[in-house]
């Protein structure tokens, strides 16, 4: 190999004319040494040789070859080439090493990059401190937050701040629809949904003609460019669709930016926007919840006096208590919400359940009107369970724990559950899978708390004490009540109910 480099330099420096070195390559028969340019300098491909022969001819140019170097480059389909290139001096050598490793940072910069994807337009949006503009976006943000940034914060301080410190402008559109009087006034006290508020703040896009009533008012134009693949579904208007999405609460928020006489044709600069008088009291304010009506203030550091701010509005939808809840999991999916009320009603009464949410096909919310009805739910569950006399099959709410995989806790233990990083698409299965102590755990609480009762007899309350920690977190302040008192205060409730509609039925 020495003998071989050393000829074809020699012929290098030798011809009159590199070209015709250039047309008298090295000649061998496996066509492992050929003469191209590379980087304006004639060089040698190496192909064929095994890569202990590939470090021979490294260190035979490192220490016979001053004016060579052994390179290797990749092209962008990742395949590797390794060359020899002559160079005319010690800087020539150095100049065409450097480009190459710059080049080869470049390359790795660019795949890096491409995988990256969707971040880069998070980390430009991030960096450009652009104005955020979302309907209803809390969660929307929460997302952005744990898929670009890290793990949710443990606390409400820490996610506010940091969501700050990356997104300093952020509006919602949904608290701006709820609080601007000139848009209650335009909406009609209609529902504040996207699509609602779109078709009916934009009708000259939604449904691309004037026949509205706001269809004569000033509007502000919106153009936008979609791709042969999405221009069917977006013509279509293709609702829940994250483009069109997107597309519907642009439009939202430029008209009511016009509705509150704000010019975009005389801002001259994003800023001038996010620092417009009517928008500033508005930013950092995003819509929590849709159930009562709480905003959270990014702009605040000081969450327990500042953040959140309630607006006096008609409740369409009770007030969530959260210590007059139970959860309950694992219930057979065929048993539907109205199904789930009337096994429960049935026994605490008409009025006694305010709201039921359903947090998939067999988990559910159900929020009491009295905080004590939490603890006679599970107590009443629980016995319901342990004896299999026919009073407990016709119970109503058997119904209910058919199957005999039915769960039930209180909000606290829901809270615990969720803290866990583990997650299952069914609540049921995140519950097994976290807490498989849960029943035991339950039942050993059940078990201290009858012997708590029958020791407390004759040895005062020093069992209690200690027992009432265990018990209090699945069964909230009442544990002091026994399970037979709670089964006869409900056998008698329901007895009483019965009275009721035979009278009603009568009359």
């Amino acid at each position: 190999m020495k003998n071989r480099f050393s000829e074809w330099r020699d012929g290098l420096l030798c011809s009159t004319t590199r070209q015709s070195q250039l047309e008298g390559q090295i000649k061998d028969s496996k066509q492992q040494l050929q003469t191209v340019f590379f980087k304006m300098r004639p060089a040698l491909t190496l192909n064929g040789f095994t890569s202990h022969q590939l470090r021979l001819i490294q260190l035979v140019i490192r220490k016979h070859f001053k004016d060579l170097a052994y390179v290797r480059v990749y092209g962008d389909d990742s395949s590797e080439q390794k060359l020899v290139v002559y160079t005319d001096s010690e800087d020539d050598k150095d100049l065409l090493l450097k480009h190459l490793k710059d080049e080869f940072f470049e390359q790795k910069e660019r795949k890096v990059k491409n995988a990256l994807g969707f971040r880069q337009v998070i980390d430009l949006l991030s960096s450009e401190k652009k104005l955020l503009v979302g309907h209803n976006c809390f969660l929307d943000i929460a997302h952005i937050y744990n898929k670009f940034f890290g793990p949710l914060p443990a606390t409400v301080e820490e996610f506010v701040s940091s969501v700050h410190e990356n997104f300093p402008y952020i509006i919602d559109t949904k608290h701006l629809l709820n609080v601007e009087s000139v848009i209650q006034h335009l909406m009609k006290k209609k529902s504040t949904s996207l699509s609602s508020a779109f078709s009916l703040l934009c009708p000259q896009i939604a449904f691309a003609s004037r026949s509205s009533a706001l269809a004569s008012h000033p509007f502000v134009k919106v153009e936008v460019q979609v791709d042969e693949m999405r221009s069917s579904n977006w013509n279509s208007g293709a609702k829940h669709e994250a483009g069109y999405d997107a597309f519907m609460t642009g439009c939202v928020f430029a008209q009511v930016c016009r509705h509150l006489d704000i010019n975009f044709q005389v801002l001259s600069l994003p800023t001038e926007l996010v620092n417009s008088e009517k928008l500033q009291k508005h930013i950092n304010l995003l819509y929590l919840s849709w159930n009562n009506g709480d905003v959270i203030n990014l702009s605040s550091r000081d969450i327990s006096s500042q953040s959140f701010v309630s607006h006096n509005h008609i409740r369409r939808y009770p007030k969530i208590v959260f210590s007059n809840i139970v959860l309950i999991w694992g219930f057979p999916s065929k048993l539907k919400p109205g199904e789930l009320r009337e096994c429960v009603t049935k026994v605490f009464g008409p009025g006694s359940v305010t709201s039921i949410y359903y947090l998939d096909k067999t988990a559910a919310f159900i929020q009491f009107n009295k905080e004590e009805f939490v603890f006679d739910f599970l107590v009443l569950k629980e016995t319901l369970e342990r004896n299999n006399d026919p009073i407990s099959i016709l119970h109503p709410l058997s119904k209910l724990l058919e199957g005999g995989k039915t769960g039930a806790a209180t909000y606290e233990v829901y809270k615990e559950i969720c803290r866990s990083s583990i997650s299952q698409v069914l609540f049921a299965d995140q519950a097994q899978e976290v807490g498989v102590s849960l029943k035991s755990e339950v039942v050993e609480s059940r078990e201290e708390v009858g012997n708590q009762e029958f020791h407390s007899l004759g040895r005062g309350t020093g069992t209690q004490k200690s027992n009432s920690k265990i018990s209090s977190k699945l069964y909230g302040p009442y544990h002091h009540l026994s399970s037979d008192k709670v089964m006869d205060a409900l056998y008698v409730a329901e007895s009483n109910i019965e009275e009721k509609r035979a009278i009603t039925a009568n009359l």
